[in-house]
Order: structure tokens, then C-alpha cells, then sequence
């Protein structure tokens, strides 16, 4: 599987640890743009290029892609246009681009994939971040590319390579020492020429989108696009942008790097202002597809956390900003200074919300205090738990045959008594009149009218945090810039 567009995707942690808290912190419709279909069994049709030595990986992956980011989103609209910018890459490539499966995986994160036999991902997240044709165009190419230069074979062989490398120091030099060393310089080596292949592809999709008759200038914008997405998320998180945590066995080149590339590699083209990029078109193919959290994971308003399916919903403490994932709803504080988790877990069999509270879900971390706690007529346990750099209020409130719990941690010796007891009191069980109220958000593009503003447009997104700055980045617009009267932008609403 090739991934390289993974800016913005929040993994899934498997457990929770005490110094990895803080860390795990940064993770029905009516158009028919918006029907969600489930996990699909795979094909028996020919997708080409067909590869035969890695055809039976590029299956199981396509299924693993599947389970993991939600299944398949069916947006009718969107996927035709998809086809018809293949259909023109192909066409324009003379022969070296034969025909893609495409499938828009139901994740709001920010990602595209190629398999080696063909398919193609986008998420629906990646495609409301894309302002026009030559945008998403430029994404196309550049996944189609890893697929025509064949880069998971070579990655594949190149892991296969190290790997031998490595077993063969354990095992017959029986050097510790000298295997970890090989074993880092392996994973450089490999570092460096996906890192290639990134670079490599970004240049021979630039050509391919302008021999197809786009802007080739798309790239540098998607990849513009992604940078302020990518800043926009960091400062929901109180991370600073300009400081980079550089990964040394990172594959991917930093976004500044390929926009300077790829705008180097259009101007050999030829001036701004040449190709197609139709805008006006791209927006209506997107028109309505749903934004942020999937329903079935429940919806966050603001503080507000709501989950129509299970019927319950609760409030963050003041001051904190919150994000759903698959399994869990995770938060913190505007300054950082404090975290939050919230989950589901089943009891065994005889267990009590107080046995349950006092074993303690924190590696590392010692619970005491437990109290027992009614939360708006639910059974509810809280206790204390202490770290080295967090102090801990954990709390498992029981409703019906679920126990949800409540972590709440403060860095240093602060304990979050106080805002725990105000999460838990905010904890309740929803009407079925208040569940089915509850409804997603979805990208609308409306036309701007006259005196229109981004901060008179960010007020059509009451629900969404920092709205005007999400205006900006979801319609790739600069601070400061005029809103052309009558041009359709993207908002965000029900």
C-alpha cells in the first residue's frame, strides 16, 4: 500500500499509556451524495495494470483500507468526476496509464492511496479540501504514478533486502550491537528513496496533468491547501506550527519542499493562467458531502459531544476543543495543560464499577480514592490516579449493558477534580426525538453576495471552532483576501 498524502490522518491508539496521553489527544443524510455502504468483498473483475507478483497483498490490502477508514463513501457526483479526470489522464498519457478502480473511503481525514493493481483511494476528506479539477487532478496523477513506476514493487523488494540484511546480522554475527545498527541504516535507506519516489511522482504528475489539458499549477495549490490544513489542525491542538518534530525515518518530503518542486516543474510548462481548473464544476461534484465525523461515531458541536445511535451525549470542560475518532472521543484544553479521553468498555462478568475504577487503566499509574456517584440516575465510579508528569480523574459511569469511561488528566500535581465533576454531571441519556435531531454536517457551496466577507460567511458555520480560519483553508483563500460577489465558496452546516 502507498499512502502520500497522510498529512492530517489521526491513527488510532491500541492502549492507553500514561505518558502517552497527551499524544493520543492529536486524532442520516438526505442528499444522495451522503448513503454510506459497508465493507465490500472484492472484485473478481480485472483492474489494470495488473501486477501479478503482489496482486494477492494489494487484495488484502484493499479490504484492510476498507476497515479502516470506514468503509465505502457513495457520492455519486463526486465519483463521476473522479472517472472522467482518469478517463482524461489515460488519455493524454498515450498508453502508459491504463484503467483505475476508484474508491472514496468514508474518512474525514486528509489522504489518498494506490494500491500496485490499480485502485485508487481518496478520502471525502481530501476531496472537499480540493478547490477545482486541476487540484484534485494533480492528486490523481501523482497516485497514478506511484502505480505506473511500479514504487511498491521496488519498496517491497527494498524491505525484503533489509530485512535478510538484518536476520542475517542477528542471527549468524549474533552481534546485537552491529544489528540495531544495520537495522537503523536500513530503515534510512528505505527512508530516503520513498522520499525519492514522492519527489518522482510529484513531477511526472505535474506533466501528465498538463498534457490532459489541466493547470499544472494545481499541484503547488493542493499542496498549499494541505500545509494550511495541516497548520490548522496543529493550532487546534496548541501546537505551533513552525515547530517541526523532523522525523529522520519520515518517507515523506515536507510540504515547502514539493511546492517548490512542483512549481518549479509548471513553470518549465509554461506562465500561470494555462490549463483548465474549473472550479464552478468541482464544487457542484462536491456539493453536499459530509464534513468531519462520521454519524455513526457521533457528532461533536462545539463542547458538545453527541451519539444519536447510542443515545447520549455529553460537554467538555470550558475551554476545550474536541475530536471523535472510531472508538473514542478525545480533547484538550486551550492551552494544553490539560487532556481528556472518552471511551466504551464491557465489564466481566461480576465485576463492579468500583472493582472496575480501582484496577486502574493507566500503565503506570496507581489509583486511589474510589467513590461511588450517581450521574443523572446512571451508577457512576470516580477515582484519583497519580503519574509522573499527570494527575488523573478517572470515572466509569454504567447506562444499560455499556460502561463508559472518563479520563481526565491535568499536567503536574493540579488535580481535575472540579471539571470532572462538571463532565460528569453534563453525562445523559438522550430522547429518541433528541437522538434523531441529531444530524451531520456537510459541505455546502453557496455564492458570495454582495459586501459578503469571510468573516460574514463564517457565520453561516455557528458549530464549527475557529470558523472564519476554516473558511480560509477549506476555500484556499489568504487572510485578507475580497470575496468575488456571485463565486461560490464552501461552508460548512447541516
Amino acid at each position: 500500500m502507498l499512502a502520500f498524502w497522510r498529512h492530517g490522518f489521526l491513527p488510532r491508539p491500541t492502549r492507553l499509556a500514561a505518558l502517552a496521553l497527551p499524544a493520543l489527544l492529536f486524532v442520516a443524510c438526505t442528499s444522495d451524495q451522503n448513503a454510506l455502504l459497508p465493507t465490500q468483498s472484492v472484485s473478481g473483475g480485472e483492474i489494470a495494470p495488473r501486477v501479478s507478483t503482489v496482486q494477492r497483498a494489494s487484495d488484502s490490502e484493499h479490504l484492510r483500507l476498507l476497515q479502516a477508514f470506514g468503509g465505502e463513501y457513495r457520492a455519486p457526483r463526486a465519483r463521476a468526476a473522479l472517472d472522467e479526470v482518469v478517463q482524461r489522464l489515460a488519455k493524454a498519457g498515450e498508453g502508459q496509464i491504463g484503467s483505475y478502480e476508484i474508491t472514496i473511503l468514508n474518512s474525514p481525514a486528509v489522504n489518498a492511496f494506490a494500491l500496485p493493481n490499480g485502485r485508487l483511494y481518496v478520502t471525502r476528506g481530501l476531496l472537499v479540501l480540493a478547490n477545482d479539477t486541476a487540484e484534485i487532478a494533480s492528486v490523481l496523477a501523482h497516485e497514478i504514478a506511484h502505480v505506473t513506476a511500479q514504487h511498491a514493487v521496488e519498496r517491497a523488494e527494498r524491505e525484503a533486502e533489509s530485512a535478510l540484511v538484518s536476520q542475517v546480522v542477528s542471527q549468524v554475527l549474533k552481534d546485537p550491537a552491529a544489528s540495531a545498527t544495520v537495522k537503523a541504516g536500513s530503515k534510512l535507506s528505505l527512508a530516503k528513496f520513498s522520499r525519492q519516489q514522492e519527489l518522482t511522482a510529484d513531477q511526472i504528475s505535474v506533466r501528465n496533468i498538463s498534457r490532459a489539458g489541466y493547470d499544472p499549477y494545481g499541484a503547488g495549490r493542493f499542496l498549499s491547501a494541505l500545509g494550511r490544513n495541516t497548520a490548522f489542525r496543529n493550532r487546534a491542538q496548541d501546537q505551533n506550527p513552525e515547530d517541526k518534530r523532523l522525523d529522520m525515518l519520515s518517507s515523506h518530503p515536507q510540504t515547502p519542499e514539493r511546492i517548490g518542486a512542483v512549481t518549479a516543474a509548471a513553470r518549465q510548462i509554461g506562465a500561470p493562467g494555462i490549463g483548465e481548473r474549473d472550479a464552478g464544476r468541482w464544487l457542484a461534484a462536491i456539493d453536499g458531502i459530509a464534513y468531519g465525523d462520521d454519524p455513526r461515531d457521533g457528532v461533536v458541536r462545539g463542547r458538545r459531544y453527541l451519539n444519536s445511535a447510542l443515545r447520549f451525549g455529553f460537554t467538555a470542560p470550558e475551554g476545550f476543543s474536541l475530536e471523535a475518532a472510531r472508538d473514542m472521543v478525545i480533547g484538550v484544553s486551550g492551552n494544553g495543560s490539560q487532556a481528556m479521553r472518552f471511551d466504551s468498555v464491557t465489564l466481566k462478568s461480576g465485576q463492579t464499577l468500583q472493582d472496575y475504577v480501582a484496577a486502574g487503566w493507566i500503565e503506570g499509574v496507581e489509583t486511589t480514592a474510589v467513590e461511588t456517584l450517581d450521574v443523572n440516575g446512571q451508577p457512576a465510579a470516580l477515582a484519583v490516579g497519580k503519574g509522573t508528569d499527570w494527575t488523573f480523574r478517572l470515572a466509569a459511569v454504567q447506562a444499560g449493558d455499556r460502561v463508559y469511561r472518563f479520563i481526565l488528566a491535568a499536567r503536574g500535581s493540579g488535580d481535575p477534580e472540579r471539571p470532572m465533576r462538571a463532565l460528569l454531571s453534563s453525562f445523559r441519556v438522550l430522547s429518541a426525538e433528541e437522538a434523531q435531531a441529531v444530524r451531520p454536517m456537510q459541505v455546502r457551496t453557496v455564492a458570495a453576495a454582495e459586501g459578503d466577507t469571510p468573516v460574514t460567511m463564517a457565520a453561516r458555520m455557528p458549530e464549527q471552532d475557529r470558523a472564519q480560519e476554516l473558511f480560509l483553508v477549506l476555500n484556499g483563500i489568504e487572510r485578507g483576501t475580497a470575496l468575488t460577489p456571485g463565486q461560490r465558496y464552501k461552508i460548512v452546516a447541516e
